[in-house]
């Protein structure tokens, strides 16, 4: 079924998911372009789907619940609106059956939705990176990571914000001799250049050449232990290093 990215801000995706029984949003940050959107297609959503509470992921939530009478999905009363309280396992929205995951770390209550083979991961993953640690710890977002990890690797991975070139970058930074990573920028930057999405990625390129996800390996241990001599080869404190240098890397 259709996934629509709708853009939003500077660098924020909604996705509006088309399912045989209903029409989903994902993380309205406002609610004009769904509106557009919806007008323009003679669609009618179904249901809102909340990651988390920040602003530009929830912002349009109230318009578009009042005015669609929308029930609204999140992890709990810090989504406007919420209708719908969710946590781990699995939920059924008109008829069909998505897993939820908690995956804490950007915030302590962040949920990603996994539809079919898409999955819908807010500010955890984001392509070759992961979310900054507002809430969450380090050891919490390293082990919502590593359930991303361990979905199949056609699995198609639909993150809310366009930060991929800037993550390759880091990545290049950090593991220098990854062919993966050379070809992949290269290809982003044509996307970019063409005003297009670089996503969705797949749970098999961002086991290859992101390193978040990849911090038991001996290039990013090595990368880590430059940055910070102090941090071992724990992969729990690898990534926390890698964390704190993607903070300040410009």
């Amino acid at each position: 079924m259709p996934i629509h990215f709708i853009p939003a801000f500077t660098d924020n995706y909604i996705y509006i998911t088309e399912t045989p029984k209903g029409v989903w949003i994902i993380d309205p940050g406002c609610a004009e372009p769904v509106f557009t959107w919806c007008a323009e297609h003679q669609i009618r959503p179904s249901a809102i789907l909340c990651t988390h509470h920040h602003a530009d992921h929830t912002g349009g939530v109230a318009a578009l619940a009042q005015h669609f009478r929308l029930p609204v999905y999140g992890a709990n009363q810090r989504i406007p609106q919420l209708t719908h309280a969710v946590s781990a396992g699995r939920l059924t929205l008109d008829t069909e059956s998505l897993v939820v995951l908690e995956v804490p770390g950007h915030t302590r209550d962040h949920l990603a939705y996994i539809w079919k083979d898409a999955l819908f991961c807010g500010d955890t993953l984001f392509a070759a990176g992961c979310g900054r640690l507002f809430e969450g710890s380090a050891a919490q977002m390293f082990h919502s990571l590593q359930q991303f990890a361990a979905l199949p690797e056609d699995t198609t991975v639909y993150c809310a914000h366009e930060y991929t070139l800037s993550n390759l970058r880091f990545a290049a930074q950090v593991d220098p001799d990854n062919p993966v990573i050379t070809r992949r920028q290269k290809e982003a930057t044509g996307q970019r250049a063409r005003n297009e999405a670089t996503l969705p990625s797949t749970i098999a390129l961002e086991r290859a050449s992101n390193p978040f996800l990849r911090c038991h390996e001996a290039a990013l241990i090595h990368s880590a232990n430059h940055f910070d001599p102090s941090t071992g080869d724990n992969p729990v404190r690898v990534f926390s290093t890698l964390r704190r240098w993607k903070d300040h890397f410009s």
